[in-house]
C-alpha cells in the first residue's frame, strides 16, 4: 500500500521509502535470503504499507507482523526523523535503517523459526518465549539496563529477544553492505599515524558470499575507523557510532552462519573491539 499520492509532499517521501526498500531487496538477493511474496504465501509472504498518520490523530506505527512491513511516511521526513531520534536518545536513525530492522523479524520467522535454529538462537539472544507486551511495557517504563553497551548493540535490542535479533541483523547489514560498496571501489586503508597494522584493511573482496565472519570483522573495524575520522574532518557525526563487543560479535557470527549454513564455524568469541574506539 502506498501513501495518498492527492497530497502533494507524500510523493518525494514515496519516492525516500522506494530508495531505501530497493537496497534492502538488493541486499536479501545478494545474501540469497529467501523471499516469498503476498501472492505466493498470503499468509506470511513479504509486503510493504507505506502509511500515512490519520489526520485525526491515529498515528502510524511502524512495525512488522507475518511478513508485512509498515513504514511510517514521517520516517521519510528528515526533520521529523531527527526530532524522533533526539527524543528517543538514538545514536542513529535512517530509513534504510527502519527497513533492515524490519525485515530482520521476517527472517527470523523464516530462517530462525521455520528453519530449525530456535535453540542456537535462544542461546545466543535469550527466550523468545518472553511475553513480548510486558517485555515493551518494562522497557518504556525503566529504559534499558545500564550496561547494555555490554551486551548489545543497540539500546532497543535489550527490550526483547526478538528486537535484539532484529537490531543485530540490520547492523550485519549495514556491515555487509558497506563492505561491499568499499570492495566495489578498491578501498584499502593504511593510516601513517598508527604504529602497526591494526587500522589497516584491504575490501578486495565480496562480502555478501560465504567465508569466515572474522574476515567480516577485521574488515569492518579499520574501514569504519576511516570513516568515522572522515566525516569528523567536516564536523559531521560519527558514520557507525556503535560498539561491537565479544557477545555482539557472537551474535552476529551466528547470523553470518545462518546466511551462508552451518558449515562455518562460530567465530563471534574471538574478541571483539569498539568501532567507538577505535574510530577516535
Amino acid at each position: 500500500m502506498v501513501p495518498d499520492l492527492s497530497v502533494p509532499e507524500n510523493l518525494e517521501k514515496w519516492r525516500t521509502l522506494e530508495r531505501a526498500k530497493h537496497r534492502l531487496v538488493y541486499s536479501m538477493l545478494r545474501l540469497k535470503i529467501p523471499m516469498s511474496t503476498r501472492r505466493e504465501n498470503p499468509l506470511e509472504g513479504l509486503a510493504f504499507d507505506f502509511l500515512a498518520d490519520d489526520p485525526a490523530g491515529t498515528r502510524v506505527m511502524t512495525g512488522h507482523a507475518a511478513g508485512l512491513v509498515t513504514i511510517a511516511l514521517r520516517e521519510a521526513d528528515d526533520v521529523e526523523r531527527e526530532r524522533m531520534r533526539v527524543e528517543m536518545g538514538e545514536y542513529y536513525r535512517t530509513v534504510l535503517g527502519h527497513f533492515r530492522h524490519e525485515i530482520g523479524h521476517y527472517v527470523w520467522n523464516v530462517m530462525v523459526r521455520d528453519g530449525g535454529y530456535l535453540e542456537e538462537c535462544r542461546e545466543r539472544f535469550g527466550d523468545d518465549r518472553e511475553d513480548y507486551g510486558d517485555a515493551l511495557e518494562r522497557h518504556y517504563q525503566n529504559g534499558p539496563p545500564t550496561d547494555w553497551t555490554e551486551n548489545f548493540v543497540t539500546s532497543y535490542a535489550t527490550m526483547h529477544p526478538w528486537e535484539d535479533f532484529a537490531e543485530t541483523w540490520a547492523h550485519y547489514l549495514h556491515i555487509v553492505d558497506t563492505i561491499e560498496t568499499g570492495w566495489s571501489y578498491g578501498i584499502s586503508t593504511h593510516p601513517h599515524v598508527v604504529e602497526g597494522n591494526v587500522l589497516s584493511t584491504d575490501a578486495a573482496y565480496d562480502p555478501t558470499q560465504d567465508g569466515p565472519f572474522s574476515r567480516l570483522a577485521d574488515t569492518w573495524f579499520p574501514l569504519t575507523s576511516l570513516m568515522n575520522s572522515l566525516n569528523r574532518g567536516m564536523g559531521l557525526a560519527d558514520f557507525y557510532p556503535f560498539k561491537l563487543t565479544p557477545p555482539v560479535l557472537r551474535k552476529m557470527s551466528f547470523i553470518h552462519r545462518l546466511v551462508h549454513g552451518r558449515a562455518l564455524p562460530d567465530e563471534g568469541d574471538q574478541g571483539g573491539a569498539s568501532v567507538t574506539e577505535t574510530g577516535q
